[in-house]
């Protein structure tokens, strides 16, 4: 009967940090920004990428059940570029 016990202990513990890891990635942003916002950060972006996708900045999440990254790059937000027309 101890045994059983533990073991179940052990399932739902296992559970438990499974479910945790699934966060919504918008609510991990969120998160996140408010923990550089409180250390004095102006300027930077963060961005939802998928795990597949090559950036520039630093990974300082994941989300979605690991399925997409979160980067953090330094500086404002890149303004996009005009787009060239075709005659």
């Amino acid at each position: 009967m101890n045994r059983t016990l533990m073991l179940l202990v052990i399932l739902l513990m296992g559970a438990t940090s499974a479910q945790a890891a699934r966060k919504p990635c918008d609510e991990l942003r969120q998160e996140i920004a408010a923990k550089i916002d409180a250390r004095g950060v102006k300027s930077y972006t963060l961005e939802v990428v998928a795990l597949d996708v090559a950036s520039d900045g630093k990974v300082v999440g994941t989300c979605d059940g690991g399925t997409q990254r979160i980067v953090y790059l330094r500086g404002p937000a890149d303004v996009a570029a005009p787009v060239a027309k075709l005659d």
